[in-house]
């Protein structure tokens, strides 16, 4: 028999249906809205109504964030970022991912071949197509591995398309539109370093996400956090050091600096959390170190607060940031203040063994003395131990009011009920702690009690992305070896040559692996007859192409020619004209890292030269990057000692 459906089942999934409905209504009216608006953005020259089309462009677009987080909620069955376990975990700061317009590279890339490399762009239509499929796969990424993954094998294959296609002296012409990750502000580019800064980022931002997803109750969920955090942290970093004069406020220095202060700040949370589940708190000295892990915490948040603070990030952080990184700062405090209070208050005095250990890391423990006794006695005597923690729980309540009230005055933080659960449940443990220990018959003023050192165990790391992890193949592998078929390269069109064997072999000697390199010619051979020059290459031989065939299957291609004699195709590359006036060797490596860095470099200088040098991207690479690719132009001072005559 047919299983019946709940009716009840059935309203809820038509309800929802129609929730997402009109949201998705929603988002395309904000779309039209700021396709609008983008329009005027480019159009007007008006410094004033800019700011007012920039405005509105941030409304738009946290409209747009807004309801697509709405929508995101709808499509998972809890809340996409904050986990469903029964203890609170205080939320944690994710970042939205930078949205980009669509690419079509087909033409475009078809020219460049046929012009550049003078083979026929439609045949490389298939290589073409997947490079744009992985380049829309890759902005919506999934968030968890497989995402990251994908960002990062895009990120790698732009390393090809780069040195294919985009020539130091010119651009393909295409513009890469990005929007700000925070405002929306669109910016668009003809530079690939902007393209790459920007994916940078998402992996960043993504990472982000995963962290602020994490169970942070358990140990598992807890290191998951960490490892996020310290690689988003590190991705910021790596794009702050290796781009500069980005067009869009979310990748300037400064708004990249307050992101990775951001996330270490992020990180030494999650190790304090660590710690209260890792340690037996009832034990004195695991309540100073806990006090100094939230010391330390209170530390970073509020150099993150100042860098949040500065004139050129200020007005850009949303005020919900400002304000969640201004109330951990406090709340911190207050934590710091508390567990030194109950170190004092709830452990009872040391016997004798114990004495010096714990004077030892009461010592360290204030970063001014307290007034009053020795140390020695004051950790032996239980009532000056509790007059101390009475003056430590005054200020943690002071701290827990003044993070209430900054929590305040913030909306969308108010929404917040889990920060609030988790502020007034210290504010309330603090106030019962002191009226547990308040005597009626208190004469002496408390006094006020030094700040508590900071200090971890455990340091955050700033973890660089590790590209070598996803390995990629250059899809436009059959243009030949990257050494020589590269976008800064030129050379003069292919020749086809047919040569004899003479009684002396063809009158050449050959060098190198893909391609194979003519080292030398002897004057009056057979080879030179036919007009072969030194420093050609051999991209074909009998129609069969060559271009990455090693040197013995090139020789073993020659010596199976008969009488009939050979067609050979090869190329010269312009500026290796005149390699007697050089070194040989010099003059034919053009291939092996050192040479990429070098023009690496060159072409950075002359952009910096160019008159738009301001809003050029500069992608400075380290060479670093050029040893890890996967193509293989082996240098030839490796294989100069198998140079042979034929």
């Amino acid at each position: 028999s047919q299983q019946g459906c709940d009716p009840f089942a059935q309203t809820q999934r038509s309800k929802l249906q129609h929730r997402r409905a009109r949201i998705n209504q929603q988002i395309n009216k904000e779309m039209r809205m700021r396709a609008g608006a983008e329009n005027l953005f480019r159009a007007t020259s008006n410094h004033k109504v800019k700011e007012t089309v920039a405005l509105e462009l941030s409304y738009v677009n946290s409209n747009l964030q807004l309801l697509k987080e709405e929508l995101e909620e709808l499509n998972s069955s809890m809340d996409v970022y904050q986990n469903d376990s029964e203890s609170i975990s205080v939320p944690m700061i994710p970042l939205g991912l930078k949205e980009t317009k669509e690419l079509d590279l087909l033409v475009p890339l078809k020219d460049f071949i046929s012009e550049h490399y003078g083979e026929e762009g439609v045949l490389f239509e298939k290589e073409i197509k997947e490079f744009m499929e992985l380049r829309q796969a890759m902005r919506t990424p999934s968030r968890n591995e497989a995402g990251l993954e994908l960002l990062m094998e895009y990120y790698n294959q732009l390393y090809f398309l780069d040195s294919r296609f985009f020539p130091p002296t010119k651009t393909l012409g295409v513009f890469f539109h990005w929007y700000d990750s925070l405002t929306g502000v669109p910016s668009h580019q003809r530079a690939l370093a902007f393209e790459k800064g920007s994916v940078l980022f998402n992996l960043g931002a993504l990472h982000t996400q995963i962290g602020a997803r994490q169970d942070r109750a358990y140990l598992p969920g807890l290191n998951q956090a960490i490892d996020a955090f310290q690689k988003a942290a590190g991705a910021f970093n790596y794009l702050k050091e290796n781009f500069s004069n980005a067009p869009s406020l979310d990748m300037s220095a400064a708004s990249l600096t307050m992101l990775v202060r951001l996330m270490v700040a992020q990180v030494q949370e999650c190790v304090f959390e660590k710690m209260t589940l890792l340690r037996a708190q009832n034990d004195f000295l695991a309540r100073l170190q806990l006090a100094q892990e939230a010391a330390r915490v209170e530390d970073v948040y509020s150099l993150v607060h100042q860098t949040m603070s500065q004139p050129h990030v200020k007005d850009y952080v949303p005020f919900s940031w400002t304000t969640m990184v201004q109330v951990k700062s406090e709340h911190f405090k207050a934590l710091s203040h508390y567990f030194a209070a109950i170190a004092l208050c709830d452990c009872p005095a040391p016997s004798d063994a114990e004495l010096l250990e714990q004077e030892k890391a009461f010592l360290q423990f204030h970063v001014t003395m307290p007034e009053g006794p020795s140390l020695r006695v004051l950790l032996q005597d239980p009532e000056e131990r509790r007059k101390l923690g009475k003056a430590h729980l005054k200020r943690a309540i002071m701290k827990h009011e003044e993070a209430m009230r900054i929590h305040g005055l913030c909306k969308i933080l108010r929404k917040m009920d889990i920060l609030q659960e988790v502020l007034s449940f210290a504010h309330k443990r603090s106030l019962s702690k002191y009226s547990e220990i308040d005597h009626e018959e208190d004469f002496f003023e408390t006094g006020e009690a030094p700040d508590i050192h900071p200090k971890t165990h455990q340091k955050p790391e700033i973890k660089s992305p590790n590209f070598s992890q996803v390995k990629v193949t250059d899809l436009f592998h059959r243009l030949g070896p990257l050494s020589v078929f590269s976008a800064k390269n030129k050379w003069y069109p292919a020749r086809r040559v047919h040569l004899m064997r003479g009684e002396n072999g063809f009158g050449f000697t050959l060098r190198g692996d893909s391609p194979v390199l003519i080292a030398g010619v002897i004057p009056g051979g057979c080879a030179a007859e036919a007009g072969l020059k030194e420093g050609d290459y051999i991209i074909s031989v009998n129609g069969k192409d060559c271009k990455w065939s090693k040197h013995a299957e090139v020789v073993q291609l020659l010596k199976s020619t008969g009488k009939e004699g050979v067609d050979i195709g090869v190329i010269t590359l312009q500026g290796s004209e005149c390699p007697k006036a050089v070194d040989k060797k010099a003059a034919v490596m053009s291939s092996g890292s050192g040479m990429l860095k070098s023009n690496k470099e060159n072409s950075r200088k002359s952009l910096m030269n160019s008159k738009s040098a301001s809003t050029l991207l500069v992608w400075s690479k380290k060479s670093k990057r050029s040893k890890k690719s996967t193509y293989s132009g082996v240098p030839f001072t490796a294989v100069g000692d198998n140079e042979a005559m034929y």
